[in-house]
């Protein structure tokens, strides 16, 4: 039996599983069939419990476990309040080791100012080697084309070595390809079928709460990440946020980090309330958990690590106290539409306002929770000293529609400077 990182003195995943199971016949048919088939991606059964994790026992509930829920347009919001479920913590893989610096690869568009200029200060302040750094050139737009993409994926393939395990993309556009974010369709491949029906169930991603530090060696893919803002003042503060974030919370003691999860009235966007972990001090972890009512932490939480939270616009985010290595993303149709077309809040609104990555759909998800940022599988991986890239792909199930934004290298709880 595999040894899993979890929160003490709560139920194991063999008795919380069957307690729950014995609640539905055909809830039993949907989680024998989510098992089996994380068991043979390689992946443990933290799907299954997520869908749990919750009020299992509604048809609401029980329609989520389904490999093939019915989801709603995130655009299509419902003005109605939650139901408070019984919250649980997940057991999650125990991770030995993260990506370090000299695994990662940068890709510049040399045909983007702000590219370069962002490009080179990465690769200063991380101490990146030449054999690191790769430079094309590329159509500044929010779209690539399939061929344009073509020929930056064989780049990537023939520059890069197996040593290489992760990249970072120095640029803010091109943030798609068709209906697919570039950071999927660089780690994943394109997927030509995505744009006949964007919000239909996907495969799992083979990275999904993986326990691999090396996903190069293991799955056969590269994670990847923009180093995206608004301008590039703001993405120099965003990559020396994440160096300075290197093992800053390793040792415990002093700050007492803060972890907002945020229950919304807007139903749509809401979905991933029931995946939330119990409020309440975690000594063990040195954390403060909260879950909160509301859009966003009131102004001037402090010390804060992470916030999540279900809505299409939110503000006053830069009047958080954010910790460097700080994660924050909202569950909505378009936050990962980075040139802002879309009329709601994005990715580039965490990232301006202190967060040091984050997380957004670039075409139409639906509200599939599987196709965004797992609430405590995003917390688990990153406080056993993942990294951001590391932790933020781990916990997406599907994530071929969303774009990762941030410094990948930002490891607050890692246990080693490079």
């Amino acid at each position: 039996m595999s040894r899993r990182f979890g929160i003490p003195g709560f139920p194991a995943y063999f008795y919380m599983a069957k307690r729950h199971l014995a609640m539905q016949t055909r809830v039993h048919r949907q989680v024998r069939e989510i098992g089996l088939s994380l068991a043979r991606a390689g992946a443990s059964a933290v799907l299954l419990m997520s869908c749990l994790a919750g009020a299992v026992a509604s048809e609401a509930a029980a329609e989520q476990a389904s490999t093939a829920p019915q989801a709603r347009s995130a655009s299509d919001a419902a003005s109605s309040v939650t139901a408070a479920p019984q919250r649980r913590w997940l057991p999650a893989p125990r991770v030995n080791g993260r990506i370090m610096p000299s695994q990662i690869g940068l890709v510049i568009n040399v045909a983007d100012p702000y590219s370069v200029e962002v490009g080179e200060h990465y690769r200063q302040v991380h101490r990146l080697g030449d054999d690191q750094v790769l430079r094309v050139e590329l159509p500044v737009a929010s779209q690539l084309s399939v061929a344009d993409f073509e020929r930056l994926r064989a780049s990537i393939g023939d520059f890069f070595g197996d040593r290489i395990q992760a990249l970072a993309l120095a640029w803010v556009r091109p943030f798609a390809l068709e209906c697919q974010s570039i950071t999927a369709a660089l780690t994943l491949g394109r997927d030509a079928r995505l744009c006949t029906a964007t919000c239909a169930k996907q495969s799992l991603s083979p990275y999904f709460n993986s326990r691999s530090s090396l996903p190069w060696r293991d799955h056969g893919l590269r994670p990847s990440m923009l180093l995206a803002a608004s301008s590039v003042a703001q993405a120099r503060r965003l990559i020396d946020r994440g160096h300075a974030s290197v093992g800053r919370l390793a040792l415990r003691g002093g700050v007492v980090p803060s972890v907002h999860y945020m229950v919304t009235t807007d139903a749509a966007r809401n979905v991933r309330a029931s995946l939330f972990p119990p409020a309440g001090p975690l000594r063990s972890l040195g954390i403060e958990v909260k879950v909160e009512e509301g859009v966003l932490p009131a102004p001037g939480s402090t010390d804060v690590l992470l916030v999540q939270t279900g809505i299409a616009r939110f503000q006053g985010a830069e009047s958080l106290d954010w910790l460097p290595g700080a994660l924050a993303d909202h569950l909505t149709s378009f936050g990962g539409v980075l040139d802002r077309s879309a009329g709601q809040s994005t990715v580039l609104d965490w990232i301006d306002a202190g967060a040091t990555a984050s997380y957004g759909a670039v075409s139409e998800p639906c509200n599939h929770p599987q196709k965004f940022p797992h609430p405590q599988m995003l917390l688990l991986h990153y406080l056993q000293g993942s990294s951001a890239i590391e932790a933020y792909w781990k916990s997406v199930a599907w994530p071929r529609q969303g774009v990762f934004v941030g410094d990948p290298l930002a490891a607050p709880y890692a246990r080693m400077r490079p």
